[in-house]
């Protein structure tokens, strides 16, 4: 599909505007067929919702244009043939990112590599050697640019490597890889899904891991704690029916339990790239490694049933988040007059999407 300019500038300030996150984008592009035509339907659709709105201003969005230009960058937008198919298929796919570097890679069959910051030295040599090795296999390899194993991941896999930042495309983070990072940029490639000069929030780096992991056929994780965002990786992963892997460490090292938990709760326990190889090499969808069930996916519909009559489905929701089809079913009305319903909320600022399909009333 080839867009225009106003409706490609549209699309940007559609999903720089309040209150619009990838599901939203993605229902208000199916509901009015452009950009341009959901940009004039939002201030209604929230006033439906029970509040006042008001789009980003084109001014901010001609400024976030000119900065990803000076930065040598490119918008990559979810109907584009270029974008990755697997993150494509994922439920929370990012609607729009920003790119430097080889658009190829994206293309390629790819696996995740995640780990600790603070890892061993012999968990980076090992994260080292598996890149290099998956990569001389035909893959290429995903990381968050992170100290300690994403970075030594991104350093065996060079060039046929992908990195997602959680800042804008002209931030780097942290300051120790900046020479790293301007390497993917220029052999590998860079993502970012945040508009440049955004510096990096804790929010941030969640999100950067559903990208990490929705690239991805298969997600391995080398050395991690308990609680950290590398399990948030794996889980992201195994939710999107992903394979999950894990390399299995000394329980006697803190930075080996949360490899040593992935692998009693179903993730495959790995020893070589040629394990990795073989897990994901012809992935189909259906991933043998138990780590976590899929997700359930929100009510599938077609563009036919959209209403312009919203069902009064506010009283059946609460902070608690619940399905969306199970709202069609206790409400009682159409798929399209629930989803309608629920934009309207969602605009006026009132909604909280959840993985899976779910939905709760909530302040943002």
């Amino acid at each position: 599909m080839s867009l225009t300019q106003a409706e490609a500038f549209a699309r940007i300030r559609l999903l720089r505007s309040p209150h619009i996150g990838p599901v939203s984008y993605a229902r208000l592009l199916q509901r009015f067929g452009t950009a341009e035509a959901a940009l004039e339907a939002l201030p209604d659709l929230a006033r439906r919702g029970g509040r006042a709105y008001r789009a980003a201003p084109e001014g901010r969005i001609e400024q976030e244009v000119l900065a990803t230009r000076k930065a040598g960058a490119r918008y990559l937008f979810h109907d584009s043939p270029d974008y990755p198919a697997l993150l494509r298929e994922t439920e929370s796919a990012p609607p729009i990112l920003i790119y430097r570097g080889d658009i190829a890679l994206a293309a390629q069959p790819c696996v995740a590599m995640v780990g600790a910051r603070n890892a061993s030295a012999a968990a980076v040599k090992l994260a080292r050697d598996f890149a290099a090795q998956l990569t001389g296999a035909g893959q290429v390899v995903a990381s968050g640019l992170a100290r300690g194993i994403d970075g030594a991941a991104h350093e065996g896999a060079l060039p046929s490597t992908i990195g997602v930042i959680a800042s804008g495309i002209d931030i780097t983070y942290p300051p120790q890889h900046s020479r790293l990072q301007e390497r993917i940029a220029q052999e590998g490639l860079l993502l970012a899904e945040q508009p440049p000069g955004t510096e990096p929030r804790g929010s941030h780096f969640p999100s950067r891991n559903r990208i990490i992991a929705g690239l991805a056929a298969g997600t391995l994780v080398v050395e991690a704690a308990p609680k950290s965002g590398s399990l948030i990786t794996a889980r992201l992963a195994g939710e999107a029916g992903r394979e999950v892997m894990a390399i299995p460490g000394s329980p006697l090292d803190a930075r080996s339990h949360g490899c040593n938990q992935l692998i009693r709760d179903g993730a495959v326990l790995v020893q070589s790239a040629e394990d990795v190889l073989e897990l994901v090499s012809g992935f189909d969808g259906q991933a043998r490694s138990a780590f976590r069930e899929a997700a359930g996916t929100d009510f599938a519909f077609g563009e036919e049933v959209w209403t312009q009559d919203p069902a009064d489905i506010a009283g059946l929701l609460t902070s608690a988040p619940i399905g969306v089809d199970e709202l069609i079913r206790q409400s009682g009305a159409s798929a399209g007059a629930v989803q309608m319903a629920l934009l309207e909320l969602e605009i006026a600022g009132r909604l909280r999407r959840h993985a899976g399909g779910r939905v709760s009333l909530g302040e943002e």
